[in-house]
């Protein structure tokens, strides 16, 4: 994988720019020099695929609770939305998404912008199978998705994503389970977000919904065990694994790659100095940042070890 580092100026360039901004100003005093954000201080947006805000908003809440002088402004929309942001909108300076950047674009922001901006992961996420609470029918394998997504299968059930274009959800679903296959229309039905996903999952006993981990999968948040009272998780065939057993997408599950559907979680910084955006990506990456994906029960790319516990009559 290609990970860039952050880029910086050199110092004698940034004497220079320093130089030129003083000789402009001058020395009326009634002039201030722009101070750039910091580690600690300062104001920015970012934009985050909707699919991780509940983890998103943790990991914001506890960074400016350590900074109070800082914001980050966090902007949920589909992952599109995310990337056309990074290409358009100077003012987004992270993004947040379920991959890196590949070679062409990578080439763009080199050609335009003469660095590449900063891109890593961060953690681990499942993609969930959620069912109303009153379906019986809880056992998957990845042959029996892709028969129902492209409307090849028997039984017909309403299955719903959080949008049939743009989101990264939909996209992994046309990559890793009909790989480059179209969605039968007839089968498939959108909704504005993962929160309606679930909304519709629980009116609707035949319907079949797929949402991140984070919206489902923490039994320690009271919203998601309410939720859990009218929705429940399906189990997925591990194909790769000996005995090919049935498995929910817990940690263990994540990490020891026994769940098939697990997509990863990456930042993107346009910044090319140190500043807030870079130290919030530092603070996901390391022990404090982990932390909160690990209690999400997303997979930490930490090796904290992976949690026991006894959650599976909740989900």
């Amino acid at each position: 994988m290609n990970r860039n580092r952050i880029y910086r100026h050199s110092p004698t360039a940034g004497v220079l720019i320093m130089f030129l901004v003083l000789l402009f100003f001058g020395c009326n005093s009634q002039h201030s020099l722009p101070q750039a954000d910091t580690a600690s201080k300062g104001t920015i947006n970012i934009s985050v695929d909707e699919s991780f805000r509940p983890v998103i908003e943790a990991e914001i809440n506890v960074y400016e609770s350590s900074f109070p002088e800082t914001k980050i402004l966090a902007h949920y929309k589909t992952e599109a939305d995310c990337f056309r942001d990074l290409f358009r909108d100077t003012a987004t300076r992270m993004i947040i998404v379920t991959r890196g950047l590949n070679d062409r674009e990578e080439s763009f922001f080199k050609d335009s912008l003469n660095y590449v901006p900063s891109w890593d992961d961060v953690a681990s996420d499942a993609v969930t199978i959620v069912l109303n609470r009153k379906n019986t029918d809880t056992l998957f394998t990845l042959d029996r998705l892709k028969k129902q997504l492209s409307g090849t299968y028997g039984r017909k059930q309403t299955i719903v994503f959080d949008g049939l274009n743009a989101t990264s959800t939909v996209r992994f679903a046309v990559d890793s389970i009909l790989h480059g296959e179209h969605f039968d229309t007839t089968e498939v039905k959108a909704v504005k977000n993962s929160r309606d996903v679930l909304d519709y999952v629980a009116a609707d006993p035949d319907a079949i919904g797929f949402v991140g981990i984070s919206w489902i999968g923490n039994p320690e948040d009271t919203a998601q065990v309410n939720m859990l009272k009218k929705v429940k998780m399906a189990y997925v065939r591990c194909d790769r694994c000996a005995d090919t057993p049935y498995v929910k997408p817990t940690q263990f599950g994540i990490l020891a790659k026994r769940y098939p559907l697990v997509r990863g979680l990456y930042y993107i910084i346009r910044e090319n100095y140190s500043g807030l955006a870079a130290a919030f990506a530092n603070f996901m990456q390391y022990e404090r940042g982990q932390l909160i994906f690990r209690r999400a029960y997303l997979g930490e790319r930490m090796g904290f070890g992976i949690r026991q516990v006894t959650i599976h009559d909740k989900l």
